[in-house]
């Protein structure tokens, strides 16, 4: 998520390419040598502690082994107790690199493996606390958060089921829930803040978009400073610019669990390239598609929450902050620190950008909403009335999506243009929108042993075609074309207030 609670007034980059600087100083070849060694006090936890293979259990008690060491983990085993006769597993969260911009360590995602050491004759139920919840970067998100785990393979994405025991105490800081493992030993339970979407899957993803029947291009558009491609999907010969990201937090893992949803119906990845109706007219008469799946593949693969290698929050990258020449002067996007950024934004203005979404995940609120760029100072009755048609055009496509409960909106004039849909916005006078789905379960449609997952959010990118084909003609359309919209597309101002 990126409702932070600062409203900074922030300077706004220049749309014009020259904007972008050069990337001359980048080598070629050894780009994970780029990545600093962090100072102790800006990386409390080593960046590399995760690939050691072994695990020091601090009571001679413990049955049970704590891994990371896989694509995506993050969970390291701190100790183990006897409280109240149930044996406690303690468990720590790895802060991602310290952010430059945000002088902090992020982090809240987990996701580790447990494995019995010793084979049981009788079942046994383990406690298992996150012993470090209380300084995570987002500690009110804990209240009504369910664990997700699963017994079978954890890159089946339909595996995962909550904890449903699942409880923060905010005295302590720990978040805990039980697990019974069966008698015998029963193998590894898996367990995360949200199921993972590992690299693998998402090279599996590039290749079966390469090689659909429905004619596209995937190229890369540079490449991350651990040296893995930026790729991008571009697809259609329409007019208009859709320009779709996602997970530009590697922690959000269902940002590309929806670009996957999007793809399979653009592409026909499961009917072997056969599409339907609205995909095959948005295609060949509507808009030309450029998807990023991953906007930070070596983030996802370290298991971050909201950085990539370096340490930047690259929702925070689209352009400068404070003045050039004062001390608080922050250069972005370059190349050396945020390509990510840098090598889509460079695409961008070479295509130009009709339409955008920012696909992220939300730590706090149990919806799925949209974040508009009511902040900006070009925004005004155009942009209103875009942003409250397609957003009343895709609840009625699909009821995941709802109107009412959303980030407060920053106030005119007054947006932070460094975060990348206020950017986008104005840079291209568009309408650009952050889509957030929840961490949590969704109360639009509340499902408790399931919640929010996967499945779900790769329908919800299905589904977003519809709003899109509904406010294609107007993405452009001069005078007061929002008299053709009726009373549903109005646009609605959301709150965050949703338990009340």
């Amino acid at each position: 998520g990126d409702n932070d609670g600062t409203c900074d007034v922030l300077p706004v980059a220049s749309s014009s390419p020259s904007s972008i600087r050069p990337a001359a100083f980048l080598s070629p070849t050894g780009r994970t040598s780029q990545v600093p060694s962090l100072s102790p006090e800006h990386n409390p936890s080593s960046i590399n502690r995760k690939y050691s293979s072994t695990n020091i259990m601090s009571s001679s008690d413990s049955t049970i082994s704590i891994s990371d060491a896989f694509d995506g983990g993050n969970g390291e085993y701190v100790k183990t107790e006897i409280i109240d006769g149930t044996k406690t597993v303690f468990v720590k969260i790895r802060p991602d690199p310290y952010t430059e911009l945000e002088k902090k360590n992020h982090f809240q995602y987990f996701s580790f493996r447990a494995t019995p050491t010793v084979a049981s004759d009788d079942e046994e139920t383990i406690k298992y606390v996150i012993e470090n919840a209380g300084d995570a970067s987002y500690t009110v998100a804990w209240d009504g958060t369910t664990t997700f785990y699963t017994t079978t393979d954890p890159n089946d994405p339909i595996s995962w089921k909550r904890k449903l025991d699942t409880s923060y105490d905010a005295d302590t800081g720990h978040l805990s829930w039980s697990h019974t493992h069966p008698k015998n030993g029963g193998g590894s339970v898996y367990f995360s803040y949200f199921p993972p979407f590992s690299y693998n899957r998402h090279l599996q993803l590039i290749s079966r978009c390469a090689s659909s029947r429905v004619p596209c291009k995937v190229s890369s558009l540079g490449q991350t400073l651990d040296g893995r491609e930026m790729e991008c999907i571009t697809v259609g010969k329409g007019e208009r610019q859709c320009w779709i990201i996602h997970r530009q937090h590697p922690g959000e893992t269902m940002a590309e669990f929806y670009a996957e949803g999007l793809l399979t119906r653009l592409l026909g990845l499961d009917t072997n390239g056969s599409i339907d109706g609205l995909a095959t007219q948005l295609l060949q008469e509507k808009y030309t598609f450029h998807i990023v799946p991953n906007m930070c593949p070596d983030g996802a693969f370290r298991g971050h929450l909201r950085t990539n290698a370096q340490g930047q929050n690259l929702n925070r990258e689209w352009c400068d902050t404070g003045k050039e020449g004062d001390d608080d002067y922050y250069e972005a996007p370059t190349a050396k620190r945020s390509p990510e950024v840098y090598y889509v934004l460079k695409r961008m203005d070479e295509t130009g950008v009709d339409v955008f979404l920012d696909v992220h995940g939300d730590e706090e609120l149990p919806f799925n909403f949209l974040a508009g760029a009511e902040g900006c100072p070009n925004y005004g009755p155009r942009l209103e009335h875009l942003q409250g048609a397609f957003l009343a055009s895709y609840t009625r496509t699909n009821s995941d999506m709802q109107i009412k409960i959303g980030y407060e909106p920053e106030e005119p004039g007054k947006g932070r243009m460094n975060v990348c849909s206020n950017q986008i916005a104005l840079r291209y006078d568009c309408l650009a929108v952050t889509l957030e789905m929840p961490f949590k379960d969704c109360m639009s449609n509340p499902d408790p042993e399931y919640g929010w997952n996967p499945c779900r959010a790769k329908m919800l990118g299905w589904s977003v075609l519809d709003a899109l084909a509904y406010v294609h003609p107007y993405l452009r359309e001069e005078g007061e074309f929002w008299v053709n919209f009726g009373k549903e597309d109005a646009y609605v101002r959301p709150t965050e207030n949703y338990k009340d």
